[in-house]
């Protein structure tokens, strides 16, 4: 057969790869042809291991939340392959979570041919070159992208995917895209050297020294200081460098809309969580001295705010939001850092100053855990069933939480039940618990592949809604996991519809029809949710109604899991919203006891 040729494909693998790309989740079509004999080459002639892993994914928006997943757990960027614009509309909402949350990922697309009269291999030879031919494709995800551009020669495609790496990794952190026609990606060139070491991140950033001394003062004369974070535990350090500032000063944390461990749970100075708070949380409104550490929504300020007289700092790598129309927080500073190195600063200035003298022995400490503890007593009175044995959401988060220990690494994704999924999981350890960091739903189930195959002994678990389930297309999500290998438990919250939209109306309008009648929201007549894990990926699938059996369900899923194979368990737990009257629908089949038998497998 000769020595295969190295091409413009070959040279974007590899500098994928020398980036920290270990995976490639790719939907392939008409424009990877390039990319398809790349990979068949490195197979046959031996060098595989100098390109990422070509793991298929059947639909795009899954491939892009199992990348996210990966590299939220791996700390590494990955890559995700698509079909021009087809699979680049695909991504769908995908693309606003790796956004949203900051997460460095590639995505790479072909375009049709350029060329139709056979002028370069790869020149147009099938009908949908012509009508899949659009005027701006890269203008699909410009709004959503740190960098976007075009490979217009194999000889800087090396160049211009590790730029674009550098970019994606360099924070803010985020999504990048590029694109190249099918002529570009095959290609003939001389074969390029291996460049990481021209193409790292940009280097953390500190406070200016001034910065850090004010902010230290102003935490240092606080009656009442507060910490308020959403996302400081991207970076395990920063949760570490958090704990000693937090201890030194005797100042709570409050984790508003949290997608990450940012301070241990069952720590005496937590003071929970906040949502979308209806009232007033008594212990924002009472402090003085606020430090923001990492959110992007801090509090609601319609609904709960600190007082108007307390000082306000915001540290954050993106500290303005410069890619939010509508943002602010009152604040007297605002500061971009890399939080560990800006925390640790703080606590620096502090020790140096040597004026706090209560800490954790001192008074206010004391009354930050006589707070902790009645949050917890209160938490825990709800790890109970209701009447007649229905499972509660908090029972079941419970459950699940002694079922799985201390070691697993949780997805949430249980939309209107993401405060009780954070109050009684009592998350300690940073990397413990993972959100998206975005708003469009059906990222845990690709999530799941994703961080399965970043940390392959890990137990891996997922709670979401069944709403979140349906949009994760789990078809595609459990199939890859069974040929991937990388299995996972998925717990449902099952309360049979759309809770959060008729929740949204009802907030808005608290006397109107929706609130007389219903949102109708419900998904009557009911799915089989864990069957389609069941026939598309041979998983362990469960539906229970009763809280008595939900334990023994929990641990026969589990040792399915660990065995190899993946598990869905649907749990029925209250509707938040009546159905609405004057619509008929049949009653469901309660498949309460229903369970599939253990995998040979």
């Amino acid at each position: 057969m000769g020595e295969a040729p190295y091409t413009a494909s070959r040279a974007s693998l590899e500098a994928m790869h020398e980036a920290g790309v270990r995976c490639l989740f790719a939907n392939l079509g008409s424009d990877h042809t390039g990319i398809v004999e790349a990979y068949a080459q490195a197979r046959r002639d031996g060098y595989s291991a100098a390109l990422p892993e070509l793991v298929l994914c059947p639909h795009e928006s899954v491939g892009l939340s199992a990348a996210h997943g990966y590299a939220q757990v791996s700390g590494q960027p990955q890559a995700v392959l698509v079909h021009v614009e087809c699979g680049t509309q695909t991504l769908g909402g995908a693309v606003h979570n790796a956004a949203r949350g900051r997460v460095p990922v590639l995505i790479m697309a072909g375009l049709s041919p350029m060329t139709q009269e056979g002028e370069l291999p790869g020149s147009r030879n099938e009908f949908i070159h012509w009508i899949q031919d659009v005027a701006d494709q890269r203008g699909i995800v410009r709004g959503y992208v740190k960098y976007d551009n075009e490979i217009r020669t194999g000889r800087n495609a090396k160049q211009i995917v590790h730029r674009a790496l550098q970019i994606a990794r360099s924070e803010p952190a985020g999504p990048v895209y590029l694109v190249a026609a099918r002529e570009v990606m095959e290609e003939s060139l001389p074969p390029q050297p291996a460049q990481p070491d021209w193409w790292t991140p940009v280097a953390p950033a500190a406070l200016a020294p001034q910065v850090a001394d004010e902010i230290a003062g102003a935490l240092e004369g606080a009656a009442a200081p507060l910490v308020v974070t959403s996302y400081l535990g991207r970076d395990p350090d920063a949760v570490a460098a958090l704990v000693r500032l937090c201890e030194m000063a005797a100042m709570p944390v409050i984790e508003s809309v949290p997608m990450r461990v940012n301070f241990p749970a069952d720590h005496p100075l937590h003071w929970g969580y906040q949502w979308n708070t209806a009232s007033q949380n008594p212990l924002l409104a009472e402090a003085d001295g606020v430090l923001v550490a990492g959110s992007d929504g801090p509090w609601i300020p319609t609904r709960n705010r600190p007082d108007p007289g307390a000082r306000i700092y915001v540290l954050d790598i993106d500290p303005i939001k410069e890619q939010m129309p509508l943002w602010h927080v009152p604040a007297t500073r605002y500061a971009r850092a890399d939080l560990a190195i800006a925390v640790r600063q703080v606590a620096d200035r502090l020790a140096e100053r040597g004026r706090l003298d209560n800490g954790m022995g001192g008074e206010r400490a004391q009354r930050a855990a006589a707070v902790h503890d009645a949050q917890r007593a209160e938490w825990a009175a709800r790890e109970r069933p209701a009447a007649g044995g229905t499972i509660t959401p908090g029972y079941l988060v419970a459950c699940v939480r002694d079922a799985i220990g201390e070691d697993a690494i949780v997805l949430t994704e249980a939309i209107s039940n993401y405060q009780v999924v954070c109050e009684h999981l009592r998350a300690s350890r940073p990397g413990s618990l993972i959100g998206s960091g975005g708003g469009s739903l059906g990222w845990s189930g690709g999530a799941a592949v994703g961080a399965k195959l970043a940390a392959p002994e890990a137990t891996v678990v997922s709670l979401v809604g069944d709403g979140s389930y349906l949009f994760g297309v789990p078809s595609t999500a459990q199939w890859m996991a069974r040929r991937y290998g990388a299995p996972s438990l998925t717990v449902i919250f099952d309360n049979q519809g759309w809770t959060s939209p008729a929740l949204s109306a009802l907030a808005v309008h608290p006397e109107g029809a929706a609130a007389a009648v219903g949102a109708g929201t419900g998904f009557a007549p009911e799915a089989d949710l864990p069957g389609v894990a069941a026939a598309a990926g041979g998983a362990y699938a469960a539906t229970v109604s009763q809280a008595a059996r939900l334990p023994a369900v929990l641990s026969r899923a589990l040792a399915q899991v660990r065995r190899g194979r993946s598990a869905v368990i649907s749990v029925h737990v209250p509707a938040a919203a009546p159905p609405p009257t004057g619509l008929h629908h049949p009653a469901p089949v309660d498949p309460g006891q229903k369970e599939e038998p253990p995998w040979p497998g």
